[in-house]
């Protein structure tokens, strides 16, 4: 069970309460003094702030990474090859794109097409910062969402914030409660260990790209797709 409720990189409902910096107070005078423990994380936090700035992520209008809620941002090749993905599926379509718990995506589709409608479902209320793009997301209550979104998105992206079966179903309600009839596109960027789930509960196929992060990760991700997206993304791994 430990294995499954490892915290994926693009979401912060995984933790209950926030580990803010604990202080050294028991001598008499007033600076506060780091646990050698909290310095050694603030030290690797702030190092890999700046190996993000070096990177380039710049690019892009995203909030920090926040290392006390395990937060992790897709790389700038992961983001730009899906965001191109998402803007081919939706050229010409009149209907919303939705970007369930992937901040990364998000930032960069706006940064490539100002024009694109899209909705972002996320649970970390600083991206109310981009207004009424912004939609609260809790992925235990899939369905508690504005009716205006029902039915509305032809092309869905999701990257669940648990390597679960039970959070994968549950993301799997707001799919179907987000989806137009018809045809859809679906893109679900999770962990490898999903790969016989994906195919089970959403009918999806592992595509040739592997998706990165800035940061360092212990989980092998994957892209998986609900359509053949010929020599796109790598096709679909046979």
């Amino acid at each position: 069970m430990e294995d499954q409720l490892k915290l994926n990189p693009n979401s912060v409902n995984g933790l209950s309460e926030s580990s803010a910096p604990s202080y050294d107070n028991s001598d008499d005078e007033d600076t506060p003094v780091l646990s050698s423990h909290t310095l050694a994380a603030l030290k690797e936090f702030l190092s890999e702030q700046q190996s993000h700035s070096d990177a380039g992520d710049s690019e892009v209008s995203l909030v920090s990474e926040d290392w006390r809620l395990s937060q992790f941002w897709y790389d700038s090749e992961t983001a730009k090859t899906v965001a191109e993905e998402v803007l081919t599926l939706s050229n010409g379509v009149d209907s919303r794109v939705a970007c369930i718990a992937c901040p990364t995506l998000y930032a960069y589709l706006k940064k490539m097409d100002p024009y694109v409608s899209v909705q972002l479902l996320e649970y970390d209320k600083r991206f109310e910062q981009y207004g009424s793009d912004y939609t609260f997301y809790d992925y235990n209550h899939p369905e508690e969402l504005p009716s205006e979104l029902k039915h509305s998105c032809k092309v869905i992206v999701a990257d669940p914030p648990y390597l679960s079966k039970e959070c994968l179903e549950k993301v799997a309600e707001t799919v179907s409660f987000l989806r137009q009839p018809g045809e859809l596109f679906l893109l679900l960027l999770t962990g490898e260990v999903q790969k016989e789930r994906a195919a089970e509960i959403l009918d999806l196929h592992p595509c040739g790209f592997r998706p990165h992060h800035f940061s360092k990760l212990g989980n092998e991700f994957r892209l998986f797709s609900n359509y053949d997206p010929g020599t796109r993304l790598g096709g679909w791994e046979k």
